[in-house]
């Protein structure tokens, strides 16, 4: 893989992407740790080609990240502030990697190249966990998913960039429609709840939740979800339509 400064990508632009996906009734976010001395995590990024066009990109670092591709992408912000870099990021690895001056990501040239100042444009998708196949590229020691709410400490404004993601997934859930992406094709009252209560950090009062999606008219009952237990089988549902 060649070095940024190396490629044909438009300086100082990037994509950050914030990656949710959903188990064990935790919202949760897919972030890489870097191969480097010193703890330092970020979120997937990468840039833009000059023939590239920004959409186009960031479906190309998601893939990249989790090799699936038909998942739900939406940009939620820009990150432009005057004094946005990754210079005291990079001086902080540098510090603790002696070792590894001059090599590939150390050297003069892409630190140079990586600590001007950048605008970032933040993406966030929503992915069915158990289909994601994680994938570290050549500065990752690892790539975990974590719960969004103990998330570990991120590098430059990362952390704040998930809390705006997440501020704009809760806001566009129902007039978008986009819980179905976090979960399997059919699902229960139940597990639908849960994942609402997990992505406001909140509970629900389970018939008003119940009389509201049913009042949105965009959920398909399907047949009970029989488990063998004694109590009553709840219905499965499953979205009438999909966004993406």
């Amino acid at each position: 893989m060649k070095s940024p400064s190396e490629q044909n990508y438009i300086q100082q632009l990037s994509i950050d992407c914030v990656i949710f996906g959903y188990h064990d009734k935790q919202l949760k976010v897919l972030v890489p740790k870097l191969d480097f001395k010193g703890d330092f995590w970020a979120l997937p990024a990468g840039f833009i080609g000059q023939e590239e066009g920004i959409g186009p990109a960031a479906r190309r670092i998601l893939v990249e990240r989790t090799g699936i591709s038909n998942v739900y992408l939406d940009q939620f912000r820009v990150f432009g502030d005057a004094e946005r870099s990754n210079a005291q990021v990079l001086k902080r690895i540098v510090e603790l990697n002696q070792d590894k001056l001059g090599e590939k990501w150390l050297n003069r040239k892409e630190v140079e190249w990586v600590t001007r100042r950048f605008v970032s444009i933040g993406y966030y998708a929503l992915v069915d966990i158990n289909k994601v196949i994680p994938r570290k590229n050549d500065i990752d020691v690892s790539i975990e998913w974590y719960p969004v709410n103990a998330l570990p400490t991120l590098i430059m404004d990362h952390n704040e960039l998930v809390t705006q993601a997440l501020e704009t997934l809760r806001l566009n859930l129902d007039q978008k429609l986009i819980a179905f992406n976090l979960l399997p094709e059919t699902f229960t009252m139940k597990e639908l709840q849960e994942l609402y209560e997990a992505i406001f950090d909140k509970p629900f009062p389970r018939n008003n939740f119940q009389k509201k999606m049913l009042d949105l008219n965009v959920l398909e009952r399907l047949e009970k979800k029989f488990t063998g237990a004694a109590n009553k089988a709840p219905y499965l549902y499953r979205f009438q339509q999909a966004n993406s």
